[in-house]
């Protein structure tokens, strides 16, 4: 676990190793990975705390922010071997290509380049160009060739180099892939893993920081998870790959070099499971991906203040994990939905209609969401940040809920 506080600091990760967060700005291809952003706090595996240990947590001075993960995303630090997100990809898809030969790869780059980000770095080596296949720039083409591919037994992945390029296939991902198991009466499944990088970089520009969840999630057949950390970025990799249904894995471009102690034993997260984070009973606060971390560090200054939040990364963007949002709507009576992506028609949006016709009556206050604000994302910096949750809004909005 470590911190990360201003431009400049020094960012300790949940190994031990730290890095100096004033270089260069993040590229969007590179031979060498990116830095973490300098606004997160970062969660590592951490333990679970006693009821005793809480109660000290929630009203210290210093308090520490987390009461830790659960059972199934925390991982004991003497056991297991340290990996960065976009390494921990690689591991789950090298295993998977291991176990199943039908397992292969398809898009820009992914090939003797590594990929943009080197979640494939080394597999053409070791699979051949047949199974790790560097395409042409064009999207539409070799993503209707892995649906092809998936109908006639095979289990691509496709790697778009960025998930806005993606737009391009948007048919094929629509009409084809979440479609054709329906269409076809049953006759074909499109075991498909759609994945790269996506969200709000530094300073990456409009085209390239886009968050396309809301884009996908009205798509009948499609199931859509988000990594956050190394450890559940490998399980919902391989999951995905093992799935029958297509599966559009998002991951952010600018937790690649999170760093986690991750299980030597095999293990798969579930696709259809929220992750407790955080353990409380004032207000649920749900959210994904990249904004996790914005909310653990607001969660910080709300536990100092003596608010116990109840922190769920819900992980499956489509189907929503109801159950444990449920629960946790019962016991605190308080939700709050921290996302990056837009206010309008976004997950936010439609987690928030789930909530209120299921749980209406379990609400002792209206429904709070932050959401990035429905402009194109700007380049300048400052600008850049403006578009995006902050802590501060988080703490903000949680007093308010809680008033």
């Amino acid at each position: 676990m470590a911190a990360v506080q201003g431009l400049g600091s020094v960012v300790t990760l949940s190994s031990g190793h730290s890095f100096d967060s004033r270089r260069g700005r993040h590229r969007l291809v590179l031979q060498h990975q990116s830095e973490l952003s300098r606004d997160y706090l970062i969660n590592g595996s951490g333990q679970r705390l006693t009821d005793g240990a809480k109660r000290s947590l929630k009203f210290s001075p210093g308090a520490v922010l987390t009461k830790a993960e659960t059972a199934s995303g925390s991982t004991s630090a003497k056991s297991g071997h340290e990996l960065l997100l976009f390494e921990a990809l690689r591991e789950g898809l090298e295993e998977e290509m291991d176990r199943d030969p039908r397992v292969c790869v398809i898009g820009e780059d992914v090939g003797h380049y590594g990929g943009s980000y080197k979640v494939t770095k080394g597999l053409a080596k070791k699979y051949g160009d047949l199974r790790v296949l560097d395409t042409p720039i064009a999207e539409n083409s070799f993503t209707g060739m892995a649906v092809g591919a998936a109908m006639t037994g095979l289990r691509p992945i496709v790697e778009g180099m960025n998930m806005g390029f993606l737009l391009l296939a948007y048919n094929q991902i629509s009409n084809n892939c979440g479609m054709l198991h329906y269409t076809s009466g049953g006759q074909f499944t499109i075991p498909t893993v759609i994945r790269g990088p996506g969200g709000v970089g530094r300073q990456l520009g409009a085209e390239h920081s886009q968050r396309l969840e809301s884009y996908f999630q009205s798509v009948p057949g499609l199931q859509m998870v988000a990594c956050s950390t190394p450890y559940n970025a490998k399980g919902l990799m391989k999951a995905a790959i093992r799935s029958e249904n297509p599966v559009i894995l998002f991951e952010h471009v600018l937790l690649y070099n999170l760093k986690e102690r991750i299980p030597d034993e095999e293990y798969i997260c579930s696709l259809e499971e929220a992750e407790m984070v955080r353990p409380g009973e004032h207000v649920t606060i749900l959210t994904y991906s990249r904004m996790r971390y914005h909310v653990m560090q607001a969660a910080k200054t709300l536990v100092n203040k003596g608010y116990d939040p109840e922190i769920i990364d819900i992980r499956s963007l489509k189907p929503f994990d109801l159950y444990t949002i449920g629960n946790s709507v019962k016991k605190t009576h308080r939700v709050l939905i921290v996302e990056e992506c837009m206010r309008t028609g976004g997950i936010g949006a439609s987690l928030r209609a789930a909530i209120i016709e299921n749980f209406w009556d379990y609400l002792d206050a209206p429904i709070m969401c932050l959401s990035s604000q429905d402009v194109p994302t700007p380049y300048a910096g400052p600008l850049e940040e403006w578009t995006v949750v902050q802590p501060p809004q988080i703490v903000t909005a949680v007093e308010q809920l809680c008033k």
